[in-house]
């Protein structure tokens, strides 16, 4: 790692000029001698002698993202991760380039591993289950609450690396980050307390239940919240005494074996969480591996249902978080103001690119002018820029495919009749280094239909549907009549309405009064075809575990034979 003419690279050194750190291209977690140079004066010799630094790579990697801006950095570093280091692909063919959302230029290269790399991830986690299985819930629990306070005391650096490599504004990636630490804080928390049943029986005989953990778990990535996901699927498989092979979006690379370094800091066994790279190959390549017992996915309906499949042929368990087109229901005896903040965080953060976005935008009929009009003086305001800004609220979307998807989506709802009331196009930002990024403007749709493409499928990108509705009976017909069921949401002063809608809408997740909040301590999975499964919550733990009952008998035993 270096930074060099206002460029920050992570890997090896190349140069010593002015205002350099350089360092180790090795990603250990343990410490690395580097050298030191400054105003011109390069120092060499052993660790104790002036001017060496020693760092451990995660902490000198994201300590670089102090000097870091948009449009600064290249990574060069391995991104691939297993027992206890950075590891080289062992080919380097079929790399595909990684684009930095904000400004279109090349981050890095990802280079998927192929079937020898993955059985060395996975025996190398296999190994450190069978010792950090063998530890107490309380031994557990203190390493995985240092890992936590690493993230935290690191958390804005953290933050900036994943702004970078996936284009949300700093302001919600540090929201995530917080998150991340934490799930790994509350599961940590959670440990200790892993117990069974005893259950008396006849005779003086009885038996009980022991929690055990699974083994090597697989955890699959999305791209929308790359450091944040691999916490979610992590902490509570670590705390329940698992191992975990962790492949990341191959469109978000980079944070992921940051978690690694910090988990191995932490003090957990090397190979414990482990990070392969790669596509749908490499996904396919750990889901037929004999040797893992879980995988937890999150990312399309399509790409879950062939993670199902694969998953299957070895009778593995699998937890699946798929996509939604969730309903939002705001009924005229709503507070306002909360009901149109709401909306706005139903359906912008992360630029849209959340699956569990309230899209369909339900509003009574009484209250449709006065929203729709506030929506969008509101919609038309939102900073759209620069995300390592603290004052963007909207960055880049993830890639230039998926901004011309989402256009794409807006243009078939003009077909179909709706009409754009602000947004929908591609957006240029002043700033010379974001002409090529990834930007469109929010978009409100009105004049819609439940049978139009933009109210049935999923758009991920930011584009809110409003619909008219008049009784409650209907909205609620209406709302249902998906096969998703991720979430859903109601903004009404009347609380007998509101635990009512709540217990009628086919969803995993109904929000009262609010949106889109993710507390770590509460279950969050879909119905239908939003997947099964649950993450956070203490329920997560069940997801993770696997009960042995064991029955004592005190007495001779009574044959028939």
């Amino acid at each position: 790692m270096f930074l060099s003419r206002g460029r920050v690279f992570l890997g090896s050194c190349v140069s010593s000029s002015k205002h350099v750190i350089g360092c180790s291209p090795a990603g250990v977690a343990a410490s690395l001698i580097c050298t030191h140079t400054l105003e011109g004066h390069t120092h060499r010799g052993s660790g104790a002698h002036r001017g060496f630094l020693r760092l451990n790579m995660a902490q000198s990697i994201v300590d670089s993202m102090r000097t870091a801006s948009t449009g600064t950095l290249l990574v060069t570093d391995h991104l691939n991760y297993w027992g206890g280091k950075r590891v080289k692909p062992r080919q380097e063919r079929n790399a595909e380039p990684v684009f930095e959302p904000a400004t279109g230029r090349v981050l890095c290269q990802m280079i998927p591993c192929g079937a020898e790399e993955v059985d060395e991830a996975i025996k190398s986690a296999h190994s450190a289950y069978l010792k950090w299985s063998k530890l107490s819930g309380m031994e557990r629990a203190r390493v995985m609450l240092e890992a936590a306070r690493i993230i935290r005391e690191r958390r804005d650096n953290i933050a900036k690396l994943e702004v970078i490599n996936n284009g949300k504004s700093i302001s919600e990636a540090l929201v995530d980050i917080d998150v991340a630490w934490q799930s790994i804080e509350y599961y940590a928390g959670l440990a200790g307390g892993l117990a069974g049943q005893h259950v008396q029986l006849p005779g003086g005989a009885f038996a009980y239940t022991r929690r055990e953990p699974l083994g090597v778990c697989v955890g699959i990535g999305a791209w929308n919240y790359p450091f944040q996901i691999a916490t979610w699927k992590s902490a509570p498989a670590l705390a329940c005494g698992n191992a975990m092979v962790f492949k990341p979006s191959p469109m978000t690379p980079v944070t992921a074996v940051i978690l690694a370094e910090i988990y191995k800091e932490a003090g957990v066994p090397d190979g414990l969480f482990n990070v392969v790279q790669g596509g749908a190959e490499t996904g396919s390549l750990l889901c037929h591996h004999p040797m893992v017992a879980k995988v937890t996915f999150t990312g399309s309906v399509p790409t879950g249902k062939k993670v199902m499949e694969m998953s299957a042929k070895g009778v593995k368990q699998v937890t699946l978080e798929l996509g939604g087109k969730s309903p939002l229901i705001i009924f005229k005896d709503c507070d306002f103001e909360n009901a149109v903040k709401g909306a706005l965080m139903a359906n912008f953060l992360t630029q849209g690119q959340v699956c569990c976005n309230g899209t369909r935008v339900f509003v009574q009929r009484e209250i449709m002018p006065q929203f729709v009009e506030e929506v969008v003086k509101r919609t038309k305001a939102i900073p759209i820029g620069d995300p390592l800004l603290e004052s963007t609220r909207m960055g880049a979307l993830i890639s230039k495919p998926q901004l011309e998807k989402v256009l794409g989506y807006v243009s078939q709802a003009k077909k179909e009749g709706a009409k754009v009331l602000c947004g929908g196009e591609p957006y240029v930002p002043s700033d010379p280094k974001l002409k090529g990024g990834y930007f469109m403007t929010p978009c409100i749709l009105d004049n819609c239909r439940d049978d139009m493409t933009c109210v049935k499928e999923e758009i991920f990108g930011p584009v809110m549907s409003i619909l008219p509705f008049d009784t409650e009976e209907e909205v609620i017909r209406r709302a249902n009549n998906t096969t998703f069921g991720l979430a859903s949401g109601v903004f009404t002063r009347d609380i007998s309405r509101a635990h009512r809608v709540a217990e009628n809408l086919e969803a995993g997740t109904c929000f009262i009064n609010n949106y889109n909040i993710s507390p770590v301590e509460v279950p969050f999975g879909g119905y239908k075809m939003s997947g099964f499964g649950r993450e956070n919550g203490q329920v997560t733990l069940e997801y993770f575990s696997q009960l042995k009952t064991v029955i004592v008998e005190m007495g001779d035993v009574e044959s028939v034979f």
